[in-house]
């Protein structure tokens, strides 16, 4: 199945967790990383004062299931020392399920399409990277980004990860 992933850090060596994620992924079995986005810094979202972020989106296909991937992804983050403490708050590595193929899943675990997806430019802009420009998912997410307050602030910082 098609998958499209965010990933970002903000505590320690933001660039390095972002990196191990990629690895963990692509050394899966059950997962294939195809594309990754340019690496951004980004703002944080919602009203915590902590460090500016770095994000990424990856286009990875994946023989898991939505829910079986969302288990993996948790023991990535496990694995490097994710602590869930403060909601929208600091953390060494976080990975979300954008999208899952067409599919759409709203249970007590996981909501497909990510509910936040189009109110963060985190999220819309490294997508970007990953569509053509005549594709209509790169329109929509053009402006849905465009849309949002420019207090979301999103440069590239780097061209690619070596994972």
């Amino acid at each position: 199945m098609i998958t499209y992933l965010s990933i970002g850090s903000n505590l320690n060596d933001r660039l390095s967790a972002i990196n191990a994620a990629l690895q963990a992924l692509a050394g899966d079995d059950q997962i294939t990383v195809d594309r990754v986005s340019r690496i951004y810094e980004t703002s944080p979202v919602g009203g915590i004062k902590q460090d500016d972020f770095y994000n990424i989106a990856a286009k990875v296909e994946t023989t898991y299931s939505a829910h079986d991937l969302l288990d993996k992804i948790h023991q990535i983050e496990a694995d490097l020392h994710r602590v869930r403490e403060i909601h929208w708050g600091p953390r060494t590595i976080d990975l979300d399920i954008l999208f899952y193929g067409d599919e759409q899943i709203d249970d007590e675990v996981l909501q497909v399409p990510h509910p936040e997806l189009y109110r963060r430019k985190f999220v819309l802009v490294p997508l970007l990277d990953l569509f053509d420009a005549g594709d209509p998912a790169y329109q929509k997410f053009q402006e849905a980004s465009q849309a949002l307050p420019a207090d979301q602030a999103v440069r590239v910082v780097a061209e690619k990860l070596e994972y």
